[in-house]
């Protein structure tokens, strides 16, 4: 299914932004790992040249620092831009605003989708956030890391104002389906609503890339979500990746990312390298065969390994 925005047509894969900004929240934090801005050039340059114009950042990534990066890249580049309000636990309309405006000046561009990133206070943010859109301050409204029924009465609140839900956003992955089995998916399906699928890799767990003897940075994120026992747990499902990704040339990850396209989602990538940009040319028309995803979901399974983040 294709989904526009602003007259254009969502790529099948969004880019996040997640590791570009150092800082609280930040690459080393998240990820062990610090990103170079000139290599972050190369691969924005590389995903722009090549169709990928849905970007996707947040106030808090970085603490501001990987909207900054964005807007230095995207200056005079027409992109659809994805935003993030993430809500105090007191409902505050003057932080709405404040955070929208330091977001606007950071990037340099109105949000096309403005992100309420948490279920929190739902009714009064998205109120306020719709006097934002009647406005003109943000281009459309989506929900993140929402459950189902925080998602109608979502749809409730925005239909009171003549507005239509621009998006779900929420992790999803081969190990994380719990979206999928309380119906979520095939609800934003059947409304038309685009699902935007976060952390589908895991933050590179499921890369194929690490393992029991090269994990992650043990102070990160990522390295405490997936220590090397867990890694080791994933070793059989990296081998059915191999399996089902070798008859399409693929490497584990985007296999990983293939299936998520087959699932309906569209995945949010976070890239940091040029040939990961590159590597998401390859993938455009390539659609998982019923089989292949059930042999892939059932390996999943198998290794038992589900790994919620702490904000859901």
């Amino acid at each position: 299914m294709q989904y526009q925005i602003k007259g254009n047509i969502i790529p099948k894969f969004a880019i996040g932004t997640w590791a570009w900004g150092a800082g609280i929240n930040g690459n080393k934090m998240i990820f062990g790992a610090s990103a170079d801005e000139f290599e972050l050039k190369k691969a924005f340059d590389t995903a722009y040249k090549n169709g990928f114009i849905l970007w996707d950042t947040a106030a808090v990534y970085g603490m501001g620092n990987a909207e900054k990066i964005l807007g230095k890249f995207a200056a005079n580049k027409n992109i659809i831009l994805s935003d993030k309000y993430t809500p105090k636990k007191k409902f505050n309309a003057k932080d709405i605003e404040q955070t929208l405006n330091q977001s606007i000046e950071r990037v340099g561009i109105v949000p096309d989708i403005y992100w309420l990133h948490l279920p929190i206070n739902i009714e009064e943010n998205l109120t306020y956030m719709c006097s934002l859109l009647s406005a003109g301050k943000i281009g459309s409204i989506g929900v993140s890391n929402f459950n189902l029924d925080q998602v109608k009465k979502a749809e409730k609140i925005l239909e009171r104002y003549g507005f239509k839900l621009a998006g779900m956003q929420n992790h999803y992955s081969l190990i994380f389906r719990k979206y999928e089995t309380e119906n979520m998916l095939s609800y934003c399906n059947e409304k038309n609503i685009p699902f935007f699928s976060y952390m589908v890799l895991e933050q590179g767990a499921l890369t194929g890339r690490f393992n029991s003897k090269h994990g992650f940075p043990i102070f990160s994120r990522r390295g405490i979500a997936f220590p090397k026992h867990k890694l080791k747990k994933l070793e059989p499902l990296f081998e059915t990746l191999k399996q089902i990704g070798e008859k399409y040339g693929l490497t584990i990850a985007e296999t990983v990312l293939t299936w998520a396209i087959s699932k309906g989602t569209i995945p949010i990538v976070g890239v940091t390298k040029e040939y990961q940009a590159f590597s998401l040319t390859k993938l455009n028309d390539i659609i998982l065969k019923p089989n292949e995803i059930d042999m892939l979901e059932k390996s999943a399974k198998s290794t038992e390994v589900e790994v919620k983040a702490s904000w859901e």
